[in-house]
């Protein structure tokens, strides 16, 4: 059973949310404050962590970061704040979503759904990329740099699989943005999709403003500009 940390400090909506969760069998725990998150998340891990903004004791873009020092949980951001700059935010600094309130309720399971689909989907047979200095092992989800762990988000990871998958060969904008949402509905935009290949590109180069990695083609797309190896 997944398990699901809801942070809302509005306890009507809470109840709704929690209630609407549970009754598609997730296991959730409903907190109402970022100190309540940090002492929790000491002790309990979760398979997705939901999380309002604007909560009593701080706001949900500090406790984001917050979490990203200790964790690469899926985090979906559930907020009023629906102008592009704050979700351009809670993108860069590690969500993984953000759906905006009022939210229909059958877009929201499905958004939920997706997140733990694309974070948790079963390999039935790893594979171990090799690029550079770059290693990753999808049998354990496991990003390397130089023998150091590499954290991802479960986007950033997706994509960065997009692009192993697709070595020295320039893909336009929109073939990668397809594969990354594959056909489902999202707030994904080539916008977005920027921002997660800057923050890929911060992580795994080592001068991101002179990617070795990921290069740009102006007004076209990306490539991946290095060999691959893939074992099974």
């Amino acid at each position: 059973m997944y398990k699901l940390l809801l942070v809302e400090d509005d306890s009507a909506l809470a109840a709704g949310i929690e209630f609407t969760l549970k009754d598609e069998g997730y296991e959730v725990l409903t907190v109402p404050t970022v100190k309540d998150t940090k002492k929790i998340m000491e002790n309990r891990n979760f398979h997705v962590v939901i999380l309002d903004i604007n909560l009593p004791d701080g706001n949900g873009y500090d406790l984001c970061r917050y979490i990203r020092e200790k964790s690469d949980v899926p985090i979906v951001f559930l907020t009023a704040l629906d102008e592009e700059v704050n979700i351009v935010l809670g993108l860069e600094i590690g969500g993984d979503d953000y759906i905006t309130k009022p939210f229909a309720v059958r877009e929201f399971l499905s958004r939920i759904k997706a997140i733990i689909r694309r974070n948790y989907k079963k390999e039935s047979s790893g594979s171990r990329f090799q690029s550079g200095n770059i290693v990753v092992d999808t049998s354990s989800a496991l990003v390397k740099k130089n023998d150091k762990k590499v954290m991802l988000t479960a986007q950033e990871y997706k994509l960065l699989l997009i692009f192993l998958n697709n070595p020295e060969a320039l893909m336009r904008r929109e073939e990668i943005l397809g594969r990354l949402i594959e056909g489902e509905k999202s707030f994904f935009d080539e916008n977005t999709m920027s921002v997660y290949i800057r923050r890929i590109r911060e992580k795994i180069e080592d001068d991101s403003k002179k990617p070795e990695y990921i290069v740009t083609q102006r007004g076209i797309g990306y490539m991946w500009n290095k060999k691959v190896s893939k074992e099974k």
